[in-house]
């Protein structure tokens, strides 16, 4: 007895939306609207405010360039000067609907840390924020020896010497990069990384020779500067990602309502085109229907 088996195709047909449907979407786009402009006029409150912090702090760090050296940019960074031993600080955010100011960070510090992997230096990972914990959690997991979340806003001088502090009682190393956003403009960062090298050997050399050192007979003096120099760096790069983190944040709101705002109108030109359709179709059944009565 032969026996056929019947094969079923299930198709999903995608009909036209309702007006029902269609006035559901209007709502709820246009809630999510006044959100995103709520959350960019919060965002401009907030990068005034950052932008008065940061300009207050940037004079307690540029005067130490010339022993830590100047930040540059993280876009095509080549990590070949570092030593052995380094310990990355990543500074990201605790929140996000920011734009790409943790994605493209964390993109361009895997630049690097592929490059440190290939000519076989070692590194360490100390993250702030936990946009950067879910980052890196999974790739780099094994080489995270702390994580700072949950930090309370705006960015104090406290959770600076914290920060410094897990650093210096962490290990020694050769060098301490830290990995944040400067701040340009309301609409532009640029990812940096700013590198501090303790000092030690050649470095005191040069920093001797330009200035002096009282008590020079202490020798906890320069480790004492060192961990001052290494915690003001640290309070003027969260100061620096803080206010790019808001200009980001409100570029990104900024736009989302310009495609809130641009979606509604295409919702409303679908509703109007199926209201009319509708009615279109009711006239010519009543005329339809009259007709046939007089008839």
């Amino acid at each position: 007895m032969n026996s056929t088996r019947k094969v079923f195709t299930f198709i999903q047909r995608r009909g036209m939306a309702t007006e029902k449907q269609l006035k559901t979407r209007i709502t709820a786009t246009s809630n999510i609207a006044k959100i995103t402009k709520s959350m960019k006029m919060v965002s401009a409150a907030k990068l005034r405010g950052d932008q008065n912090r940061l300009n207050a702090a940037r004079p307690f760090a540029q005067w130490a360039n010339e022993v830590t050296g100047v930040p540059v940019p993280l876009e095509g960074y080549n990590p070949e000067t570092w030593g052995e031993n380094n310990l990355v600080v990543i500074l990201s955010t605790d929140k996000g609907l920011c734009g790409g100011v943790n994605s493209i960070l964390a993109r361009q510090t895997r630049q690097v840390f592929n490059q440190l992997d290939a000519s076989g230096k070692n590194f360490k990972i100390l993250i702030q924020g936990d946009k950067g914990r879910s980052l890196f959690y999974r790739t780099h997991g094994d080489k995270i020896i702390s994580c700072f979340t949950e930090r309370q806003v705006p960015y104090t001088w406290s959770l600076a010497s914290a920060v410094a502090n897990e650093i210096v009682t962490s290990g020694e190393y050769d060098g301490i990069h830290i990995v944040y956003n400067t701040f340009k403009s309301a609409i532009s960062y640029i990812p940096s990384v700013k590198s501090i090298t303790p000092l030690l050997d050649a470095n005191v050399e040069f920093f001797q020779s330009k200035y002096d050192i009282e008590p020079d007979a202490e020798p906890e003096s320069l480790t004492n500067f060192f961990e001052y120099t290494l915690a003001s760096q640290i309070y003027h790069s969260l100061m620096e990602n803080a206010t790019s983190e808001q200009s980001s944040r409100m570029s990104a709101m900024e736009n989302a309502s310009k495609n809130a705002s641009e979606m509604i109108d295409k919702l409303t030109l679908q509703y109007n085109r199926a209201r009319q359709t509708r009615i279109t179709t009711e006239l010519i059944e009543i005329i339809s229907g009259a007709a046939a009565l007089d008839k």
